[in-house]
């Protein structure tokens, strides 16, 4: 009786040992699944700042002005044909 309850034990043992080294393993599969994915957001991260600083250049207003003369031949008009246009009453002013 004691044996077949001790074989029993060992089953159970063995059965938890394997169990826990399994679970070792998957963890550590994920930790370095997510150390692959945190270096990936840095990366993007380092990237879109890039975009956005490239973006911000491009639409610098010098560019724009010097685009518009080049490319479409558009000129600032003379100062006699500016007219300012007041605000309507009751129009909110930003």
């Amino acid at each position: 009786m004691i044996t077949r309850a001790n074989f029993l034990l060992l089953a159970v043992l063995i059965a938890c040992a394997l169990g826990l080294v399994t679970s070792q393993h998957q963890s550590r599969k994920l930790y370095v699944e997510l150390q692959k994915e945190q270096e990936l957001d840095r990366a993007i991260g380092v990237e879109w700042g890039q975009l956005q600083l490239e973006a911000s250049t491009w639409a610098t207003h010098a560019r724009v002005e010097k685009i518009a003369v080049q490319s479409l031949g558009m000129r600032a008009p003379p100062p006699s044909r500016i007219q300012v246009v007041p605000p309507a009453e009751g129009e909110a002013r930003p």
